[in-house]
């Protein structure tokens, strides 16, 4: 009796280890099913007639990130708050036609320049490259179509913990004016931790610049009619990059230390965005470069923001000499939320790790200069936690 006690006892287990782990049973023989999983289905089509998919990257847990193939956009990613949740963080659309229509790089790949070139104007080896001027007199984010606004090639990639999704383009030669034809593939990887890897590569044949990004605004309430002023924001840099009036980078970087720039230690985002500073006022609020600390060391952290209501923890790790946060400044009510409403000002943010705005211009900025025999690299992390 005590033998079969023990046997229906050891039986149970096993039946609730296999139920925990997904695994499925033939001819005895164990299965583990995938942990992460991906899903397609169609977005929509173009106006030039591109079809366009919609990739749902989903883990154990129950994050959910939704990535479409016209720009690489993340159009929602879905994160647990302490009471588990599940609920969208990043600002964007529904449909393909508002994506085509009017938006400022929601969710998108930046490319082939991310954040700011003066007069659109650039220098290698004794040429001018001449670039379309698109944000007041400056080259913005790859110009009138970067690749935020092309239709990329995707696969899948899983395995029994992480689930990826690769995206390759090719920007030919001259391309919105930048010499060479890059080959381009970007990896979007969730994994069980929930944490998603945005892995960049890229080659040319032809001496170019490169500097690519990932656009998406978040606002961990997952109420897009709040501003994000409440989040507590950690930026891991003791220098920023000051601007102009047209947010080109002075040339210099600046120590935070006792200005509005100092993130090192946490700090509400609206404690300090609305004084009277010149590079506030410049840039309506923060929309400014951190040199961020220990570049030498590779992949490290380089900041955080965490909303104390929700409870929801957002980090980023990368290697990258640079972040650009953005408080969402130019957000002006005039276009539709996603449910429903309007985006006002500073209801999202963005956290951008790139090389430094306008470097082929600025000699003393890390290059962003991308030779044939070389191979561009570049990758960054987000953790999303609760605390």
């Amino acid at each position: 009796m005590r033998f079969f006690e023990i046997y229906l006892k050891s039986l149970t287990l096993s039946v609730i280890s296999a139920l925990m782990l997904g695994c499925t049973h033939k001819n005895n023989k164990t299965k583990i099913m995938p942990l992460v999983t991906i899903e397609k289905k169609q977005f929509g089509t173009t106006k030039e007639g591109q079809n366009v998919d919609q990739y749902l990257l989903e883990n154990k847990s129950g994050m959910q990130i939704s990535i479409i193939t016209y720009g690489g956009i993340i159009t929602s990613w879905t994160s647990a708050d302490k009471n588990g949740d599940y609920k969208d963080i990043v600002l964007g659309y529904n449909t393909l036609e508002e994506y085509e229509s009017e938006t400022p790089y929601f969710g998108a790949l930046i490319g082939r320049y991310g954040n700011r070139i003066a007069e659109g104007r650039f220098s290698l080896n004794d040429t001018t490259y001449t670039l379309a001027v698109n944000n007041a007199v400056n080259h913005l984010h790859g110009g009138l179509k970067g690749f935020d606004k092309v239709v990329w090639e995707a696969e899948t990639i899983t395995s029994d913990t992480e689930a990826a999704l690769v995206l390759k383009y090719l920007s030919k030669d001259m391309e919105e004016g930048y010499p060479g034809n890059l080959v381009i593939t970007v990896t979007y990887m969730l994994n069980d931790n929930n944490e998603l890897e945005v892995k960049y590569e890229a080659s040319t044949d032809k001496t170019t610049i490169v500097n690519l990004t990932q656009h998406s605004y978040f606002n961990l309430t997952a109420d897009f009619n709040q501003t994000v002023l409440d989040h507590e924001l950690t930026i891991n840099a003791d220098s920023f990059i000051p601007v102009d009036e047209t947010l080109i980078p002075l040339g210099n970087l600046s120590d935070v230390s006792q200005t509005p720039f100092d993130f090192r230690a946490s700090k509400r985002i609206g404690q300090h965005i609305n004084e009277e500073n010149t590079q506030l006022i410049n840039g309506l609020g923060y929309d400014h470069c951190w040199a961020l600390n220990d570049q030498d060391k590779g992949m490290r952290f380089a900041a955080s923001a965490y909303e104390p209501v929700s409870g929801r923890l957002l980090e980023v790790f990368t290697d990258e000499p640079g972040i650009q946060f953005y408080s969402g400044n130019f957000l002006d009510g005039s276009l539709p939320s996603k449910s429903g409403g309007v985006y006002n000002q500073r209801t999202g943010f963005c956290l951008e790790t790139q090389h430094y705005p306008d470097s082929p211009n600025q000699e003393d900025f890390p290059s962003v200069v991308l030779h044939p025999d070389e191979k561009y690299e570049s990758h960054t992390t987000f953790r999303l936690s609760v605390k």
